[in-house]
């Protein structure tokens, strides 16, 4: 039953695109990178073709990059996994172009989206932004999976690790895949983790992408993917001439019986290991990114750091309760712009230490003009007031004529004897 769903997921998505040439796969694709023998060894044990479709799941907080191929019965199997050598960003979606945030969600890959001559050695454009980014106001471009280990919000590997994962994409358009799919996951999305997660802004995000993830994980082929009413929704059908509005109401669906019962018996599951996981206590949590504002913060951050003005070295950081941090260093990217940004920068600190110095220099001038005009100061002995020296007179005067008289009576006493 499960590989008759598998089967008819596929066909819908082979259906999705036509017309990939051989001439035009051959445009994009290395000749001389091939897959390892182990690796094809693997491949036909695990009942696969070296040709046969592929598609790739990514988990940010494991850091994993994993291929999954499909085997003669129509379901996939993982064949390879890569830990990622550097993503950028936080936990949750990206934003906004310059966010530095690397995407989640579920994402398309085709031929022309294979860069051979790559400055990250080789890289493929995961399809940001996709319908549902789109329709929910999200911006940004040239996201991809590449080489190089060096991120700005792409997925990087080693040169190594690419050139294996190029080799999984172009083996399966030669084989005839016309698309293969993209699914980008915050972490794997168990009981256990959804669990820990369950208090985060972007649980409701996440909760929705958790519906496809857990489509594959009952049927192990790739969900199809519809956008309608700013939602992902996953293997549901219209009617003949119906089409999805990604903005609009969703149309009246429908979905293979066989899937919902499969489906209905993996949520009983998890919700039991859900309600068991959520009486433990949350801890180990991975930073989330806090919304469009932090974006639009670290998205202006972006912008003036590519114009060369000086910006910390890291970009800053919002918590979900709008507290900002950011390191104390500055510094500025090494580019021309950057060099050219420095450079005038120098200039007009040299000019401005030139006009102090000039400023200074012609005070100091204009000081010593202002004291060779100032006529010289000569001492002068102050000459005592007329009337001072008058009263010290009079008040000298008493003084003599008492000292006199005092003399003249004792000289009368002394002659008569009294």
């Amino acid at each position: 039953m499960i590989a008759n769903i598998a089967r008819a997921g596929l066909l819908v998505a082979a259906l999705g695109v036509a017309g990939c040439s051989e001439s035009s796969i051959n445009d994009f694709a290395p000749k001389n990178k091939g897959l390892p023998q182990k690796i094809l060894s693997e491949m036909k044990t695990k009942g696969m073709t070296r040709s046969s479709p592929v598609m790739a799941r990514i988990f940010k907080e494991e850091g994993k990059l994993e291929i999954w191929k499909q085997k003669t019965n129509g379901r996939y199997d993982i064949i390879a996994s890569y830990d990622i050598c550097k993503w950028s960003g936080k936990l949750g979606p990206k934003y906004t172009e310059g966010d530095r945030q690397a995407p989640e969600g579920f994402y398309t890959v085709r031929p022309a989206q294979m860069n051979p001559n790559s400055s990250y050695h080789l890289s493929f454009n995961i399809g940001y932004p996709n319908t549902y980014d789109r329709a929910n106001g999200r911006t940004g471009s040239n996201l991809m999976v590449h080489g190089a280990c060096s991120s700005q919000g792409c997925y990087s590997m080693t040169n190594e690790q690419i050139e294996e994962i190029y080799a999984f994409g172009r083996d399966a358009f030669q084989g005839g895949q016309t698309e293969f799919q993209v699914q980008a996951f915050p972490f794997r999305m168990t009981a256990a983790n959804m669990a820990r997660y369950r208090n985060d802004p972007n649980y409701p995000f996440w909760t929705m992408l958790k519906e496809g993830y857990d489509h594959f994980e009952v049927a192990k082929a790739p969900p199809k993917v519809d956008v309608c009413e700013k939602r992902y929704v996953f293997n549901r059908y219209a009617e003949a001439g119906v089409s999805f509005n990604p903005t609009g109401a969703c149309p009246a669906t429908t979905q293979p019986q066989g899937l919902q019962t499969a489906y209905q018996a993996y949520q009983s599951k998890y919700d039991a290991a859900f309600a068991s996981a959520s009486r433990g206590k949350a801890a180990d949590l991975r930073p989330s990114i806090a919304g469009t504002s932090e974006a639009n913060l670290v998205s202006d951050w972006t912008k003036r750091r590519a114009r060369g003005e000086r910006v910390t070295i890291e970009p800053p950081s919002m918590a979900h309760d709008g507290t900002v941090t950011q390191t104390g260093r500055m510094g500025r990217i090494d580019s021309p712009e950057g060099r050219r940004m420095a450079a005038l920068e120098a200039e007009q600190a040299t000019k401005k230490k030139a006009a102090e110095q000039k400023a200074a220099a012609d005070a100091a001038a204009k000081a010593a003009k202002a004291a060779a005009q100032q006529p010289p100061v000569v001492a002068t002995v102050p000459t005592p007031s007329p009337i001072v020296e008058t009263q010290a007179t009079q008040a000298a005067a008493p003084a003599v004529e008492e000292g006199t008289s005092e003399k003249l009576k004792k000289k009368l006493l002394g002659l008569f004897g009294s």
